[in-house]
């Protein structure tokens, strides 16, 4: 269940930086502009970060069931 939450979530960063970057296009060049894009590629870098953070994430119990394991023995 955890990993479509995930997905849903990574997808919802993605459509408001897409919808960000639609917004700022249509705005004339100036400052309010060049903040909506800087806040497009934030967004986009966040979907990416959860990404890599979902992964580490999902990697970390099973490498904790290892070590419980050999530190039984």
């Amino acid at each position: 269940m955890g990993k479509v939450v995930f997905l849903y979530r990574s997808l919802a960063y993605r459509n408001a930086a897409a919808d960000m970057l639609r917004k700022a296009r249509k705005l004339p060049r100036g400052a309010e502009r060049s903040a909506a894009r800087r806040y497009a590629r934030a967004l986009r870098e966040l979907s990416q970060t959860e990404a890599w953070l979902e992964g580490r994430v999902a990697d970390e119990p099973q490498a904790m069931q290892s070590m419980r394991v050999a530190a039984t023995r």
